[in-house]
């Protein structure tokens, strides 16, 4: 469900609110990529979530990383902004240098993995693999990806 905003009461606007969500995409030295199996729906996907009205969009991959694998990481650099035109959802995914802690399960994953690229393409749906595969091939060099999808599948 869309939301739309109107200064008058009475009149709705025609510009939807979006949601805005975060996502780090933790490479390790070795090329393995960090990833949660979710636990309200079993899916594998990069650590993150949607970002609070008051935090920085760096505290914000920080604080999803932390709360869903028990790491700490550095935030380095953007490598892909992805959009849901069924959900109204913008995520933007950072690449991550891991700082520290130990992997651990939250209330919200089951599983915490490092995981190679084929395994990312093996265990994630589409539009979860490709935000991880994209941040894998940019180490900060080339501009980020842009994509859009359905929630199922990529649209552009």
């Amino acid at each position: 469900m869309l939301l739309y905003m109107s200064s008058n009461p009475g009149k709705a606007q025609s510009t939807p609110l979006h949601s805005v969500s975060v996502a780090g995409a933790v490479v390790r030295e070795d090329g393995r990529v960090l990833a949660i199996r979710r636990a309200d729906n079993g899916t594998w996907e990069p650590p993150g979530g949607v970002l609070e009205l008051t935090e920085t969009v760096e505290d914000g991959v920080r604080r999803e990383v932390s709360e869903e694998t028990g790491l700490k990481v550095s935030v380095k650099h953007l490598t892909g902004v992805y959009k849901n035109v069924t959900r109204g959802v913008v995520a933007l995914v950072f690449r991550c240098h891991l700082e520290g802690g130990a992997e651990q399960l939250s209330e919200e994953s089951t599983a915490v993995e490092w995981l190679t690229a084929e395994e990312v393409k093996a265990r994630m749906g589409e539009v979860y693999a490709v935000r991880l595969l994209d941040a894998l091939d940019n180490e900060g060099d080339s501009a980020p990806r842009i994509r859009t999808h359905d929630g199922q599948r990529l649209i552009a």
